[in-house]
Parts: C-alpha cells; structure tokens; sequence
C-alpha cells in the first residue's frame, strides 16, 4: 500500500518552481525532479569517506519498484568496497573496447586498409560476403574469443545452401581479418587455418573459352552480329578479341585513357584488377574501331555508353551477346585473354611479354610503375601479329599450330 502510494505520489510531482525538487524514498534512493518535468532516478551513497550519487535511470521507464531493485545492487557494492561510480566506468569502457575488438570492427578497420588496393568491383564483393555472411553470426564477437568450431558452425551455414565455392571464399577472407587482427594485437592466432581439410570440396570452374581451332568460327560469327544486334556491342567483341583486356576494363573505358595519336590505351591504376596502371599498343584495326565506336558514342565520355550515355554498358552486354551467337557455356569475354594466351605462347612470343600485356604483374606500386612499359617494343610487335593472325582468321585462313612468330 506504502508503495502504491509514492508510486503515485512520484507520478504527480512537480518542481514546485524549483530548479530541482529531491524526493527522498529510503536507503539513498532519490527522485530527482526537474523543472521542465523530467524526473530521474539517483542513488546516494558513502566510501572512502566521500559521499557520491550515480543516476538509476528515467522514472517512470524505471518503476519505483525496478529502481528500488537496482539501489539494492549498487548498495551491495558498496559493502564489498566497490565504488559503483567507478565500477560503472569501467564496465562501460570494457564495453568499448569489446565493441572495438569485436570481428566486425577489426574486419571494417582491415578492410579500410585494402581497400585502396582493389579494383571496385572486388571491394565491393569483399564487403558483401562480410556483411551477408559473417557480421550476422560473429560480428559482434570478440576476435580474440572465436575458435575454430565456432568459425566452422558458420561457415556451415553457407555450405548448407550449396555455395561451396562461397564458403571457402568467405573463409579465406576470415583467414586475412584474423591475421590482421594478430599483427595489431587484438587476436593471438588465426583459427581459420584450422579449418583447412574440413570444408567440403569445390571445383575451381575455368572462364568457359573456344580451343585455337574453334576460334575462327567464333570471329566469322562476331563479323555477322550486327545482322541480330548492334554495331556497337560488335565492334566491342571485336576490340576484345584485338587486345584480350578484362571485359571490366573494356566496358569502363573513358576517352580520355586514350592517346590515339601515339596509338595507345593508357588503363589507370584504379580501374585495374592489379592496380597498376597498364598500356595497351593499338594496331591499326584496333584505332579503327576506336573511331567509329567514337561516332556511335557521340559526347559520352564512355567509350561504350548504354542506353544512358552517363553510364557504360553493362557487364553482362557482351556475355549475352556471346550467348545470342551461340556460345552459351563455350566462351566468355575473359575467354579471349585465354585464347590469345595460348596462341601466342604456341606461336613463340616471350612468355614475360605475353605475361606483362596480359597485366598479370605484382601488386607493388613501383615495380608496377616500371612493369607498364616492360617489354614494350615486344609487345608492339606482338600486337600486330595478333590484329593480322585475327584478320586473316576472319578472312578465311584457317588455323595451324603456330611455332614461329612473324619477324
């Protein structure tokens, strides 16, 4: 009854024009009452000779009796000489810290540190498996707390969805946030190196691509497309095949990587899978191309604009168009830099050579910085026997194993 009561007494009290009415209930407990009405609870309480108050929470979300409860738990400290003031703090900074060291955290500060380092479309795949696979399951978490069997529980959880190929690729990028997180000192080990042998197996599948004799068919096909789709997605399989860069970087090309007076393809550092810049020599097929698909894109500064001259096409533009000769699951756009690999390397050209134009360089900023000129009068050279290779392929010439490079 003696409670009903002050729980309504506290209910209807005023500040009576005062900045701070207190109302005391018993044991150090307070009500705190404003003059703009808010009313707080607050403990008062002794140690070390000092008097002190900590707030208890807002009444009426803290009822009389869960306030009562909450004093009777800070007075308990008390009488083991706990300073619930300080106990406070310090709880709430292990809590930071926690939150700090937590996988998500030290995964978003590991990923801010690489990130720079990819090209968009892999940080943007980094961050999706983190966010949809990870972050739900153990983000929260302590790094330094998670074992393998924990590790293992959600990676189950992918492999249960028939994503095989996903769970190991998620697991490889757990494996680079633990190793991080032991180099700044909020793990001591990477448990994902304990999980080697037990994911279920996965078969690597290769980019889908033509054999060197299927190839002119491939190119006779390419040279009719324009009769069922349009000139510019032609032109576009056609420059693919010419200088076997990654589709990526043929459909984000801007105008001004283009230096067509000295006949080069100048490809920035950001837009590349290695992130080094990379120079592409244009043959004179090739500069053609350029010029008319200039035409086509008019005042885009896109080299291949889609239906909205801002944006490029899309990335599956040139796959579908594959698709439409044909040549679904038989050859991709990433499978002319395998053709033109293995041709070239048949037909006697310097591995290195092939290698650099292909951009499979390192990701050190200043051998990339020496890398993009490497080989360069090979590489001229080596380009203008594959624009003649190709155009006599289209033409008719059948293909034979080539041992011997063109002098």
């Amino acid at each position: 009854m003696a409670e009903k009561y002050k729980d309504t007494r506290y209910r209807n009290a005023k500040s009576e024009g005062k900045k701070i009415t207190k109302l005391y209930d018993g044991n150090g407990l307070f009500l705190w009452v404003y003059e703009d009405g808010r009313k707080y609870w607050r403990l008062r309480y002794r140690i070390h000779g000092k008097e002190k108050s900590i707030s208890l929470g807002v009444y009426p979300d803290i009822s009389l009796s869960e306030a009562r409860e909450k004093a009777k738990l800070e007075r308990k400290k008390v009488d083991d000489h706990i300073d619930p003031s300080i106990d406070r703090k310090v709880t709430k900074q292990r809590a930071k810290q926690a939150a700090e060291n937590s996988f998500e955290a030290v995964s978003r500060e590991w990923y801010a540190k690489q990130i720079h380092t990819w090209v968009h479309s892999h940080a943007k795949d980094v961050k999706r498996r983190l966010e949809g696979n990870v972050f739900p399951y153990i983000g929260m978490h302590p790094i330094s707390k998670i074992e393998a069997p924990e590790l293992l529980n959600m990676i189950r959880i992918i492999e249960n969805r028939g994503s095989y190929d996903l769970a190991h690729r998620v697991l490889q990028v757990c494996g680079q946030v633990f190793r991080y997180g032991v180099v700044t000192g909020r793990c001591s080990r990477d448990p994902a190196a304990d999980l080697k042998g037990a994911l279920t197996p996965h078969k690597k599948k290769n980019q889908a691509a033509v054999k060197p004799e299927e190839l002119p068919e491939l190119l006779r096909a390419i040279a009719t497309y324009e009769t069922t789709g349009n000139r510019q997605t032609q032109l576009a399989l056609q420059l693919l095949t010419l200088t076997f860069v990654r589709t990526n970087e043929l459909i984000g090309a801007l105008w001004t990587e283009f230096d067509l007076d000295n006949a080069l393809w100048i490809v920035p550092a950001e837009r590349m899978k290695m992130r080094s810049e990379h120079v592409v020599p244009l043959t004179s097929r090739a500069l053609e191309i350029i010029n008319e698909l200039k035409t086509i894109a008019g005042n885009s500064r896109y080299l291949l604009p889609g239906r909205n001259p801002n944006k490029p096409i899309s990335n599956n533009t040139l796959l579908f168009a594959l698709y439409r000769l044909g040549y679904k699951g038989k050859m991709t756009g990433h499978g002319f830099r395998a053709v033109a690999s293995t041709i070239l390397n048949e037909s006697g050209f310097n591995p290195d050579a092939i290698e650099r134009q292909l951009a499979h360089c390192e990701r050190n900023e200043i051998r990339g910085a020496y890398n993009r000129a490497q080989y360069m009068p090979e590489r001229i050279k080596m380009l203008q026997w594959w624009n003649d290779y190709i155009q006599g392929l289209e033409n008719g010439a059948s293909v034979v194993p080539l041992f011997k490079k063109s002098s």
